[in-house]
């Protein structure tokens, strides 16, 4: 299942050293507009303890962890709906991606020029959110004006059903209100699904904060972003992106050692990754055995014969059953042969949900 997050924001706020500290990859960072021109793409490894247990019972030939990726997308600036900075260019990057991951500049540091003049998060996030509410509104506005005049003179029930939806996000728009805020019907979410929508899209903020603000876990920045984040039901991962950056080639024992000494108790990627799986709705299964353990990215509230699916298309096609059994019963009963024993390895059907940490074989015939 591959599921992209988009990182978003204004130039020089710290999106391409986050991107570096996320892949471990180190593209360019300069410290000046438009540095990154492409998306560059990163495949995140999701930590999970889980599957390392998993292994430490197992011994398997091969592990597989469950994956996502992030997309650094260049810088926006006031005007890119309308084509400033090869802002058109960049929101269409932006609407290819499932989430978006919002850098917002929390710190001050007279060597790094803000395209702004100076620190204010709250201009920063609006600048942004108001550009992508541009590109939104012209799209709705542009189908309308194809639309509306045909809806009116046929009277074609799934025209003026197009119409009202429009409608309402149109005005949502011109309120400055993004359309994840608005609620919609099934046969609503039907009609725009294919307009792809921006600010449609669920959103999470990174307040990017120094060193010192990091360990200590707020600002006076962060903390004026995490109240707007709010007022729309968004969550803020605070971090300092350039200290992450710089630990993204130690090894997993050194990282954890130097946190700790400068007061940081958990990682602000894993924080992010974390937080960026959960706002997706995403969860995992597992499957395991002496030649495998993997990990298997799933949405939740998917059924056992679609999780199946994301294995092979076959398994789905031939569902016959699922075995099951949770990640605690194995961790409790110590072994799949005592989960067994305790009557915990459970036969589900078709209409069974998956749940997160389900261990799953999955019994199919073709």
């Amino acid at each position: 299942m591959s599921l992209k997050a988009g990182i978003v924001g204004l130039p020089n706020v710290g999106k391409s050293t986050l991107f570096n500290a996320i892949t471990k990859k180190h593209i360019l960072a300069a410290n000046y507009p438009f540095a990154t021109i492409e998306p560059n793409v990163g495949v995140v490894t999701v930590p999970d303890t889980r599957l390392d247990y998993l292994v430490s019972l197992y011994n398997p030939k091969s592990i597989v962890p469950t994956t996502f990726e992030f997309i650094d997308i260049a810088g926006l600036v006031s005007g890119a709906s309308t084509g400033e900075g090869l802002g058109n260019k960049f929101l269409s990057h932006i609407r290819e991606v499932d989430a978006i991951v919002e850098v917002v500049r929390c710190f001050d540091d007279e060597n790094i020029t803000h395209v702004e003049g100076a620190t204010d998060p709250i201009r920063d996030v609006e600048i942004i959110n108001t550009e992508l509410i541009l590109a939104d509104l012209d799209i709705v506005v542009n189908r309308l004006g194809k639309i509306e005049k045909k809806a009116e003179t046929t009277k074609d029930k799934d025209s003026i059903r197009e119409v009202n939806v429009l409608k309402k996000i149109k005005e949502s728009l011109e309120a400055s209100t993004p359309i994840r805020l608005l609620d919609f019907d099934d046969d609503e979410l039907e009609i725009i699904k294919n307009f792809n929508f921006i600010t449609q899209k669920k959103i999470i903020y990174v307040a990017n904060v120094d060193e010192v603000s990091a360990s200590v876990g707020d600002n006076d920045y962060s903390l004026k972003l995490k109240e707007y984040a709010h007022k729309e039901n968004a969550s803020v991962v605070v971090m300092c992106a350039k200290l992450e950056s710089d630990l993204a080639d130690y090894e997993d024992s050194e990282r954890e050692e130097f946190l700790k000494s400068v007061g940081i108790t958990n990682s602000g990627l894993d924080k992010l990754i974390f937080a960026t799986y959960d706002l997706l709705g995403l969860a995992t299964f597992f499957t395991s055995g002496p030649d495998e353990c993997r990990a298997w990215t799933f949405k939740k509230g998917m059924k056992a014969p679609d999780c199946a699916g994301i294995i092979h298309t076959d398994f789905k096609k031939g569902f016959i059953k699922a075995e099951v059994m949770s990640f605690n019963d194995l961790e409790d009963a110590g072994s799949e042969l005592k989960v067994r024993e305790n009557g915990k390895l459970r036969l589900e059907g078709k209409d069974y949900q998956v749940q997160d940490g389900d261990i799953c074989y999955f019994r199919f015939n073709v």
